[in-house]
């Protein structure tokens, strides 16, 4: 989900063009690794589509990597000039000051109706919604079928069966048994996984939304992970704060990997370097996790121009299930209406089939708390420190007692 792409278009001023009525400008982010299959391509031919049939809208598409996407629209907004429509990564900030439309002043009731549930519910600030999802993803524990057949061990269902694999695995030489990437690019969602497996499945909040970084329960799994996996060299050679994700995934296309959390774009990863692979709901403290990690990236329309009605009509347009179906297949992302997922669901065919698994914990998954203002924050502070709670000298509940102090800070003002 990650691309290197820099901008492909120039944005261009309201009605530039001379032959429209209304210029929608939209700052999208590219999902695509290549010049080939940029977001840009999907983009320009959903937006022909529609000014086909919408003489006077013209929609002006601009791509940035997900490097940069962010930050072009805050320093966008920033000058004065926010687009229309804006499909990132986050949109508490902009809701909290007042800058985007509600979901309901854009959207019909049909396209409304048709989120799934736990997704347009996590894009509420102060319980209205704001934020549109636009793609999805969940987690799932990937295995690599030939090392597990070498060391002759079935996939695990419990953390101590993960355990007892992992050390299998390590007496017959491979590199990463389970590997743990706990380093700064995306620490917050290998932490929120183990979080969600470890009891109640909260994560970073309890059921009202206050963070719970340093509860009992979280405090017991670092420790576990720490005792368990990583004080016994279950993990690799590298310590899993200095880990990034990215190159976990590449060990695993490698064949140097037994387990990890992984999301879709490992499968094709994967794949290319021939690597048989297996992939099952991450266990849980004492039988499968009662939830996995969910993703949303999002999808909102700013106030500053006023074309509300336009904006809507477009986004009716771009939720259509076959639209919805087109990108999730062209990025092996998970769809975010309810019918789109059913479609992907009664689907035997590739790629569909092998979205099945992710899926299926779709309904019982969370997604990080994106509807606080404090987030931002707790997960720069949580990419920064929370490998050194298992490291040989580090202390769990000390490191989470930090984490929590940093959080309860980011949220004083941010009270949903």
């Amino acid at each position: 989900m990650v691309s290197a792409l820099g901008m492909t278009a120039v944005l261009g001023g309201c009605g530039s063009t001379g032959s429209s009525d209304v210029t929608l400008r939209l700052v999208a982010a590219d999902y695509g690794d290549s010049t080939s299959n940029s977001s840009k391509k999907y983009w320009d031919k959903l937006a022909d589509a529609y000014e086909s049939k919408h003489s006077g809208v013209k929609v002006e598409v601009s791509v940035y990597s997900w490097n940069d996407v962010d930050r072009k629209v805050k320093e966008m907004v920033d000058a004065g000039h926010a687009p229309d429509l804006a499909q990132i990564g986050a949109y508490a900030d902009y809701a909290a000051a007042g800058k985007l439309y509600q979901a309901s002043d854009l959207l019909s009731i049909r396209t409304q109706a048709d989120f799934l549930s736990q997704l347009a519910d996590a894009g509420q600030w102060k319980h209205v919604q704001y934020g549109i999802p636009f793609a999805g993803s969940t987690r799932v524990l990937f295995y690599n079928k030939t090392l597990f057949a070498k060391a002759g061990i079935t996939p695990p269902t419990t953390w101590t069966e993960l355990a007892a694999d992992a050390k299998a695995l390590k007496d017959k030489g491979v590199k990463y048994p389970y590997a743990l990437p706990l380093g700064p690019e995306e620490a917050q969602a290998e932490t929120m996984q183990w979080l969600l497996s470890g009891g109640n499945g909260t994560g970073y909040t309890d059921d009202i939304g206050t963070y719970t970084i340093d509860s009992a329960q979280n405090v017991q799994t670092f420790t576990w992970l720490k005792d368990e996996l990583v004080g016994k060299g279950l993990t690799g050679p590298v310590a899993p704060g200095r880990l990034n994700r990215a190159d976990a995934f590449a060990a695993f296309a490698d064949g140097q990997v037994g387990m990890l959390n992984g999301h879709p774009t490992l499968i094709q990863q994967a794949r290319k370097k021939g690597v048989e692979f297996g992939m099952i709901p991450m266990p849980g403290r004492t039988g499968k996790a009662k939830a996995s990690m969910g993703v949303a990236d999002w999808m909102m329309g700013f106030r500053q121009s006023g074309h509300a009605r336009q904006i809507g009509d477009f986004l009716d347009f771009v939720y259509q299930e076959k639209n919805v179906l087109a990108f999730s297949r062209e990025y092996g992302l998970l769809p975010v209406t309810g019918s789109a997922s059913n479609a992907m669901t009664e689907s035997g065919s590739a790629p569909d089939k092998d979205l099945h698994p992710f899926l299926d914990q779709l309904p019982t998954s969370e997604l990080y708390p994106v509807g606080k203002t404090s987030w931002a924050a707790v997960s720069v502070a949580v990419k920064k420190d929370i490998g050194q709670a298992v490291a040989p000298s580090g202390s769990p509940a000390g490191v989470l007692t930090r984490l929590q102090a940093t959080a309860t800070a980011a949220d004083s003002s941010d009270v949903n």
